[in-house]
């Protein structure tokens, strides 16, 4: 057994002798839609050095985190993914996205965006209420990225690539996703303006904007506020 940093008896110290290093739980975010190579984890990851990703990928294996997988030819690629313990851990902090979404506020200059991040955040703070009975696929392309949700009995996954005869096929690019995910523009104004595209089976449309409504998600703090005047 690895030696344990905060050395007490605790759940919550435990936890955080696995999770609690910097950049472990962004490294969890990247692995949620799917299998991620070395070099794609450094472009999820802007700041980090190869250095301390090559620690903190072998600190999550060790912990039974991650796991290494290597694809079969053509590729013949080393690829990292999420161990049983991983999902788990991604569960569990699905809490704390929804809870830094209410502080997010505006983008400030020089922060770096990926729209993975606020897909995996939908994904986190989905209704599931609103989600019960509903066994569909959504499909988002946004800009170069592409990724879907899986919409199961309640269960909102999100999966890097290209969905098999998704119900709905939404367009937009980096900027406009950006401003989406801030709370800036509302996706209906954006639609209406033409700087996103539905198209699909109408009722399913409705049916994912319940599922990823905002209005279900307790209102921000006051530190959200003073953080969206920054910059």
């Amino acid at each position: 057994m690895p030696e344990h940093r905060y050395d007490q008896y605790c759940a919550l110290a435990r936890t955080l002798d696995v999770a609690g290093d910097r950049w472990t739980l962004l490294i969890v975010r990247e692995l949620v839609p799917g299998p991620r190579r070395f070099t794609d984890l450094l472009d999820g990851l802007p700041g980090i050095s190869r250095k301390l990703l090559t620690e903190r990928l072998r600190d999550l294996e060790r912990d039974d985190i991650i796991t290494r997988r290597k694809l079969p030819p053509p590729a013949a690629r080393q690829v990292y993914e999420l161990a049983d313990d991983g999902r788990d851990l991604a569960s569990a902090i699905r809490p704390l996205i929804g809870w830094g979404l209410r502080r997010l506020g505006e983008r400030n200059v020089g922060e770096s965006f990926h729209p993975r991040w606020s897909a995996v955040a939908m994904a986190a703070t989905a209704n599931h209420t609103a989600s019960a009975d509903i066994n569909e696929t959504y499909q988002y392309v946004v800009g170069d990225s592409a990724f879907y949700f899986r919409v199961e009995d309640g269960s909102v996954d999100v999966h890097d690539g290209w969905a098999r005869e998704p119900a709905v096929v939404v367009t937009t690019d980096e900027k406009t996703w950006a401003e989406i995910a801030s709370g800036k523009l509302k996706g209906t104004a954006a639609t209406a303006a033409g700087r996103v595209s539905i198209s699909g089976d109408r009722q399913a449309e409705k049916r994912l904007r319940r599922t990823f409504s905002r209005k279900q998600l307790p209102g921000p703090g006051r530190a959200a506020g003073a953080r969206g005047k920054q910059g």
